[in-house]
């Protein structure tokens, strides 16, 4: 992912990004025929340094990590089409997008008691509101162990990317800002509205860096 100066993520806001409720990306290994990609839900413990998830145990990408343990994992997400004709000369359409991208390191996780903390740690995370579902013995969920394999990612480097013509004069996004609402209320794409509100929030994080510059 080709990151520019001008749109290179913080650590602190990619990680409030991905706390908005963002835990659903693409998992990429190397396969022995080539690249493996599935998409998957995660659960990030960015103060450990860890993704935690589990596949299907015939998932093709199980044997890439076998074979290799570097993986990528990708979220990307409030992204919208900007036409030429709403961008200054020479007119060039663009697109909006956050992304932020893991390096990390896998390690299977095969034991049973252990593939059951792993899924616990994630079925609280996202279903909160019944705490009672866990992969004890005497579950449903335990015959189904089985079937699946846990991994565990280590992050070994975040790369974060917010792509919205912060390049560009600040009176500019502006107008692309309102051309984003104008087509949202139009067409009632979400994308477009999600786009507008990272263009305006980086608006902002602008005109705080100038005023501090400027003391």
């Amino acid at each position: 992912m080709l990151i520019r100066g001008w749109d290179r993520g913080a650590e602190q806001e990619w990680r409030q990004w991905l706390a908005e409720g963002r835990s659903f990306g693409t998992l990429a290994a190397n396969g022995p025929d080539g690249p493996v990609l599935t998409p998957a839900p995660f659960l990030l413990d960015a103060g450990a340094g860890e993704v935690l998830l589990h596949l299907s145990a015939a998932n093709p990408l199980l044997a890439a990590v076998r074979a290799d343990p570097h993986v990528t994992l990708a979220v990307t997400d409030d992204h919208a089409f900007v036409p030429g004709r709403w961008r200054a000369a020479p007119y060039t359409p663009t697109s909006y997008y956050a992304s932020v991208q893991f390096s990390c390191t896998a390690e299977l996780v095969e034991d049973p008691a252990e593939k059951a903390a792993l899924i616990d740690r994630q079925l609280a995370h996202f279903q909160p509101e019944w705490p009672a579902d866990r992969v004890e013995p005497q579950s449903a969920y335990w015959a189904q162990l089985t079937a699946v394999r846990g991994l565990r990612l280590t992050v070994r480097r975040v790369r974060a990317k917010f792509k919205y013509d912060d390049k560009k004069p600040v009176e500019l996004q502006g107008e692309v800002a309102e051309r984003l609402a104008e087509r949202h209320a139009a067409t009632g794409n979400p994308q477009d509205a999600a786009a507008r509100a990272q263009l305006l929030r980086r608006m902002a994080l602008r005109a705080g860096a100038a005023d501090r510059s400027s003391d």
